[in-house]
């Protein structure tokens, strides 16, 4: 279809701003139809009688999530939302988080969430993401970028989608000294979830709307329409089942 449009403009059929003029015409449409069915899906969810998720439906809802497709950006923005709604009571806050595409190398981050104390700027604990099985060579990496720092991280935490193997784990426990007192842990992203609703169990309906709300600010590039709107009809419905129990 693009040869066939550059030819057509080259015969003198159609004018290079004609068709520009029509290809963010089309655009535009694109984008007030996706906004307004985000509106929609967000209309649905305001009701005052709704009975507040529980903890574990508020982790089933996420765990559906998880399960779409092109989600890989998905885990950081849970932990992201996990420190944004409790940040007054840990006195932490998130660092803006980077680009999905940007590498930490590009950004000079140490890994894809970084926490700070309140109302400082030095990095105290960093999550990275992994949609695989975490590795002794990705420790080993941790180890060295995490080196050059200023002042000592606390904590260096892996998030994990799948299985977290035996000898991996005990590897990363044995770095502390090796790291002179940065823990190394490796935790599952589902497990981090549900101990942390629990902890802060009356925390959790100011969670999944930080969670929601980084969901719709990502671009498209990150998180695609489809996930989008994935999560709120996944809301909805679990909303849904809860008021008519």
């Amino acid at each position: 279809m693009t040869l066939q449009l550059l030819d057509e403009i080259y015969q003198g059929r159609v004018s290079a701003e004609d068709l520009l003029t029509e290809v963010l015409r089309f655009l535009v449409l694109i984008r007030e139809e996706r906004k307004k069915r985000i509106e929609i899906l967000l209309d649905g969810l305001k009701s005052e009688n709704k009975l507040t998720l529980s903890s574990e439906e508020i982790v089933s809802l996420i765990e559906q999530h998880l399960k779409c497709k092109n989600s890989s950006r998905l885990p950081v923005l849970i932990v992201a939302a996990a420190y944004q709604s409790v940040k007054d009571k840990l006195k932490e806050e998130v660092l803006p988080l980077a680009s999905h595409q940007a590498a930490d190398k590009q950004t000079r981050s140490f890994g894809d969430v970084e926490i700070c104390l309140e109302n400082e700027d030095q990095v105290v604990t960093v999550y990275e993401m992994k949609r695989k099985c975490v590795t002794i060579d990705d420790i080993d990496s941790a180890c060295v970028k995490i080196s050059p720092a200023s002042r000592k991280i606390n904590n260096y935490i892996f998030i994990t989608t799948e299985t977290i193997e035996d000898d991996v784990r005990l590897y990363a426990l044995s770095c502390y000294e090796r790291t002179e007192g940065t823990e190394i842990a490796i935790l599952d992203c589902i497990g981090f979830l549900r101990h942390f609703l629990h902890i802060f169990h009356r925390s959790r309906a100011r969670f999944l709307d930080t969670y929601q709300n980084l969901v719709l600010s990502e671009p498209e590039s990150a998180v695609s329409q489809a996930l989008k709107e994935a999560f709120l009809a996944l809301r909805q419905a679990a909303e849904d089942r809860g008021s008519e129990d």
